[in-house]
């Protein structure tokens, strides 16, 4: 749908949505679309999913930033619930920003966890880490670990100094909540400010 974000459908398999090759070139370039409206066009794009990126889905995100010459792009599987868990000796958990890099692209970010400013955990249950998945990217895993974790920090409108999950996908999850209230073909606001 051209000037919003929305997609027309999406594909199920292996129980995890994916997108047409057509239709992730299409959400990228409206997207960039609406977004040189008001700015100049980005030299790097990150992209974080809840659900594992297909080959079809990376070769239409590719395609989009290549008509719109962007220089870099970044896919990043981004999982809620990683089945991991670490244990400190003594009374405190994880430290927050903990990150363990398991394989070549892949790693688990503990976004929960021991503050050592508070000197305490500030959660009631074990902290259980984000898994980070690589599709594609330029950046080194611990350098998009690092924005990950910094983005987790990012909510101006709660006093909470940590959030499980980057604001992307907080923000993300908020829209979609309206959005589906949106009847097909209806308009669909384009600022964030409508969604807040």
């Amino acid at each position: 749908m051209k000037g919003g974000l929305r997609v027309a459908s999406v594909i199920w398999s292996d129980r995890q949505p994916h997108l047409s090759e057509e239709h992730a070139q299409a959400l990228l370039g409206d997207a960039l679309a609406v977004y040189r409206e008001h700015h100049t066009f980005p030299a790097r794009v990150v992209l974080h999913k809840t659900s594992e990126f297909d080959d079809a889905e990376v070769r239409g995100f590719e395609a989009a930033a290549d008509s719109f010459g962007i220089e870099h792009l970044d896919l990043v599987w981004v999982q809620s619930s990683e089945r991991m868990r670490l244990f400190r000796k003594g009374d405190h958990a994880v430290r927050r920003g903990t990150f363990i890099e398991l394989e070549a692209r892949r790693a688990v970010l503990f976004t929960r966890g021991t503050v050592d400013f508070y000197r305490l955990y500030p959660g009631m249950y074990v902290p259980v880490p984000l898994g980070l998945r690589v599709a594609l990217a330029e950046q080194d895993l611990e350098e998009l670990a690092t924005e990950i974790f910094s983005l987790s920090k990012m909510n101006w409108n709660q006093s909470q100094l940590d959030g499980r999950l980057p604001i992307t996908l907080r923000a993300a999850a908020r829209v979609a909540n309206v959005l589906k209230h949106v009847p097909p073909g209806g308009a669909v606001a384009p600022r964030y400010a409508n969604y807040m």
